[in-house]
């Protein structure tokens, strides 16, 4: 299918004047001489919950990894509400109150459940992340744990305390790769759970998912990715019109 980069709309809400939370023109991106990115064009507006869909391979980790600039070579415009970031060391581009949640968690073994949570240091100038309670209160799991190691924990365990840690940090705009990949059904449906109340809250997200079922769901729109461009961008509404599309694509 022919990419559709230059296509790609801006939410209403950052068409109506709102700044986009993310905003990403023309990016590419390299590891090495490998060119992995060509041309992404994609714009979130606050409080959305958007969607990367993309077989393996195709860009979408790459995409979240670049706007933290944890690639190599970038090229291209990233604004997070407003600021340029292409040009910014990663602890700088995290402060301007970006939380990443990476698909290998990245717990600390050696530590409780609450020390992880303890531990990250604050992001945002303006907000002071969630409370242990509220954590716990969101993820009852890790309030039974709170004492036990990273690594007596169970995959789920450990997915939701990866998640958890980063609201500690005051982010509001969250990246999430793969966070329901090989969890039980019941943990996955907690993680859908507090998707949809980090929305009500006025979360921005960006999610990268495999899972179809997961966040079909929870998405207000979507992005697909092949061979590093975008080549599709629908509204949740227009999901089922487009269901031909994401067969051909994704094979759902």
């Amino acid at each position: 299918m022919q990419a559709q980069s230059q296509a790609v709309m801006p939410p209403a809400a950052a068409i109506a004047g709102t700044v986009p939370a993310l905003e990403i023109r023309n990016l590419q991106a390299w590891y090495g001489e490998s060119h992995i990115l060509h041309d992404v064009n994609l714009s979130v507006a606050p409080g959305e919950v958007v969607t990367l869909l993309g077989r393996n391979g195709a860009g979408r980790t790459t995409t979240l990894r670049a706007i933290m600039g944890l690639t190599g070579t970038r090229r291209g415009s990233i604004k997070v509400n407003g600021v340029e970031a292409i040009d910014l060391p990663t602890y700088k581009i995290a402060h301007l109150g970006i939380g990443y949640c990476p698909e290998e968690r990245g717990i600390f073994s050696s530590l409780s459940a609450e020390e992880n949570l303890l531990l990250p240091p604050l992001v945002s100038r303006t907000e002071q992340g969630m409370s242990l309670e509220e954590i716990y209160e969101m993820f009852p799991n890790l309030a039974e744990r709170r004492n036990s190691q990273g690594t007596r924990l169970s995959g789920g365990e450990q997915q939701m305390l990866a998640v958890a840690r980063i609201l500690r940090t005051g982010a509001r705009l969250l990246l999430l790769d793969e966070i329901s990949e090989g969890l039980a059904p019941v943990i996955v449906q907690t993680l859908a759970r507090m998707i949809t109340t980090l929305r009500t809250k006025g979360y921005t997200i960006v999610m990268v998912e495999q899972n179809f079922r997961f966040a079909a769901p929870l998405a207000d729109r979507f992005y697909v990715m092949e061979h590093g461009q975008i080549v599709e961008t629908f509204a949740a509404s227009a999901l089922n019109e487009k269901m031909p599309v994401l067969h051909e694509l994704l094979g759902v």
